[in-house]
């Protein structure tokens, strides 16, 4: 079990972050980014699970301006609906913002001095921006929505990136991955690897379009990732 802190944002206010650390007390920090559910049960218990493994890791809540808080899940209507709410009303520019944050205050937590970030779904697109906009060390993308938008800033970007795509994503339609691929395929910093035939969220575990295969072998190639770049 975790515990909560509070982190000043840039902008002026707090917000809330899920804390999980290792047996040993610390660890490489990790910033874990949500989906568009909050930081949810889910989210606080891969934040444990991240722990188990010898993490510091940090769980901020990116939707205190809308509703701190907030903890849905995809396994109702209502939730989705809420769900797209609050991601149509996001401010992704100030998530960023928030994000830089965190990672400031994950770096002072860290055992090696290096912080990376993993986001799924939103946070996909949040952690790409993440590796594009501040200091973080390594960042990976689990189905990143919109990344076609920002390819721009590939050029940006200083750590290492690992992006996930969903061949058959239902968010992320053939066109705007073939851009994702021509714009990032010659980035040296970033290695990116599609799963064929899976859905959105074909690694959320528990969920609709979850591929055990495909999630486990995502997984390793992050968890690889991470030893490689911030342990």
């Amino acid at each position: 079990m975790g515990s909560m802190v509070q982190i000043t944002a840039k902008d002026g206010g707090t917000f809330e972050a899920y804390v999980a650390r290792p047996r040993g007390g610390s660890g490489p920090a990790l910033v874990l980014i949500q989906e568009i559910f909050g930081v949810n049960h889910l989210m606080r218990y891969q934040a444990d699970c991240f722990a188990a493994k010898g993490f510091t890791v940090v769980v901020p809540d990116l939707f205190w301006r809308q509703e701190p808080g907030i903890m849905l899940t995809d396994q109702s209507e209502a939730d989705w609906q809420r769900a797209f709410e609050l991601f149509q009303g996001f401010d992704v520019d100030k998530g960023v913002d928030d994000i830089a944050q965190t990672v400031a205050y994950a770096r002072g937590e860290s055992s090696t001095g290096k912080v990376g970030a993993i986001g799924w779904c939103l946070g996909g697109r949040l952690a790409f921006l993440t590796a594009a906009r501040t200091d973080i060390d390594a960042s990976v993308s689990y189905y990143g929505v919109m990344l076609d938008e920002h390819l721009g800033e590939a050029g940006n970007i200083s750590g290492k990136v690992l992006v996930h795509v969903a061949a058959k994503d239902d968010f992320v339609p053939p066109e705007a991955q073939a851009k994702i691929k021509d714009g990032l395929s010659g980035n040296p910093q970033v290695d990116l690897h599609i799963y064929e035939g899976c859905n959105h969220a074909f690694a959320r575990p528990g969920g609709g379009n979850f591929v055990q295969d495909a999630a486990l072998k995502a997984d390793e190639r992050t968890l690889a990732f991470l030893n490689e770049t911030i342990a």
